[in-house]
């Protein structure tokens, strides 16, 4: 997804030990809030596009909990 492009502000680029949420700019927790607020706004491809982030963040998490 475009939302990874974030990655490439990041020192080194791909870091297996790192929890992307928090690190990257558009991975912290105003952006994720932003996103599941897309949720409710009721023009359809805005709420595809909120849903989408949302499953992104949520598979982020996912990846930080087995970092751990």
């Amino acid at each position: 997804m475009i939302i990874d492009i974030d990655h490439l502000l990041a020192i080194p680029i791909f870091d297996a030990n790192r929890c992307s949420l928090g690190f990257h700019p558009l991975h912290t927790w105003p952006f994720i809030i932003l996103y599941f607020s897309f949720l409710f706004i009721p023009n359809i491809y805005v709420r595809i596009i909120g849903l989408g982030l949302v499953i992104h963040m949520f598979a982020d998490l996912i990846d930080c909990l087995f970092i751990l």
